[in-house]
């Protein structure tokens, strides 16, 4: 039950962190900012079985990595930028917290053994 709820946390926070990129084109609000903040916790919580963390944590370093620094260069884009760099920051708040809390359980996993 877990595992499924923390497959759709994924799926909603992916499609919510699109739809809020794109509305704000890139200026996310504190509530919605939060709201993305608790998904990518729980998607952090209950998503990522003890076999995928090392993929997980490849995976989310380069989104992390590309959303943050991707955002600041897409920004002059004529037209396109807010849009793609709010799409960015939405991922880069998504996927934050949700990384942290694998790292953290995975060195927890690491001191337990």
């Amino acid at each position: 039950m877990a595992k499924s709820f923390g497959a759709w946390a994924f799926l909603i926070g992916v499609i919510l962190a699109l739809i809020i990129g794109l509305v704000s084109k890139g200026s996310i609000t504190g509530l919605w900012a939060g709201i993305l903040a608790v998904v990518g916790l729980i998607v952090g919580l209950l998503n990522v079985a003890d076999k995928e963390v090392t993929p997980f944590m490849m995976a989310g370093i380069v989104l992390i990595l590309a959303s943050s620094f991707g955002g600041q260069v897409v920004q002059d884009i004529p037209g396109l930028g807010g849009y793609l760099s709010g799409v960015l920051d939405s991922i880069l708040i998504l996927f934050t917290p949700a990384t942290i809390i694998v790292a953290l359980k995975s060195v927890f996993a690491l001191a337990k053994d």
